[in-house]
């Protein structure tokens, strides 16, 4: 999957955290969805239909919860992307996960897609035991999208000569797995560090797609790496990109891995 920005301590980049909004409609849009059975799963082992959501975004997980049987309310670090998602009837809070006053509220399920490694993995784990119901379930989860060893190379060849100092040159396994596991890693490690937790778990989820030349062109601005850069630096990527596909065919075959870190709240409330 295009690069989110790996580095040693995510959180600490609030910028970068906080400016997915640039395009909500398009991050909607482009974005991919989380696998059903994760969703299934994570449902099945809470202990009620309550469910905060860290990150929110948009609401795509939200809305897959909500499909579920689950009632969700949203946390994000962005207004924009509040904003965003509240219009389309999502109850949503503006704050970083770990200043947000819960003001008494617990929940049965503490879910984050593709936002967890923005959040203090520690302080986070924390502040998610403390919003938990015992028995309650913290589930903070990632799509990665691998695609094939020709069209990796032919992207790297693009940041190697458009952003040379971006981490998919400088660290070229912050893209793929490397990346996520480390993210994965991390959450784990937050988690026991809390102190409030069962032993976490990692379940997988795995699938494959083909993503057009259009589809990856539009996905690509919504990732850490891009939404930040100058418009005609994001131009000239986008042209880099294009062309590469081009040249293999027209399309990006990707084999697709959905990572779920995830531990019941122990203890009475």
């Amino acid at each position: 999957m295009p690069t989110e920005q790996t580095l040693p301590e995510l959180h600490q980049l609030k910028d970068v955290a906080g400016s997915f909004g640039v395009d909500p409609e398009r991050y909607d849009r482009a974005r991919p969805r989380y696998p059903d059975a994760a969703v299934a799963a994570i449902v099945a082992t809470a202990p009620g239909p309550d469910v905060l959501d860290v990150g929110i975004g948009t609401g795509i997980a939200a809305r897959q919860f909500e499909a579920a049987g689950s009632r969700v309310l949203g946390v994000d670090v962005d207004p924009r992307m509040a904003g965003w998602a509240r219009r389309r009837g999502h109850e949503v809070e503006v704050a970083a996960f770990e200043d947000w006053d819960p003001a008494g509220r617990v929940f049965d399920a503490v879910v984050s897609g593709q936002a967890w490694h923005w959040v203090d993995p520690v302080a986070g784990a924390a502040k998610a035991a403390r919003v938990l119901r015992p028995g309650g379930r913290l589930a903070v989860f990632w799509n990665v999208e691998h695609p094939s060893p020709e069209a990796t190379e032919a992207f790297t060849a693009v940041y190697r000569r458009v952003l040379p100092d971006s981490p998919v040159v400088r660290r070229p396994g912050a893209a793929g797995p490397e990346g996520y596991e480390l993210m994965c890693d991390r959450a784990a490690d937050g988690v026991r560090a809390a102190g409030a937790f069962d032993e976490p778990e990692r379940w997988r989820f795995e699938g494959e797609r083909t993503r057009t030349r259009a589809e990856w062109l539009d996905l690509l601005p919504t990732t850490g790496l891009h939404t930040r850069l100058p418009a005609e630096v994001l131009a000239r990527v986008l042209e880099g990109i294009g062309a590469a596909i081009d040249a293999v065919g027209g399309s990006v075959a990707v084999r697709c891995s959905t990572v779920v870190v995830t531990a019941a709240r122990t203890g009475a409330a």
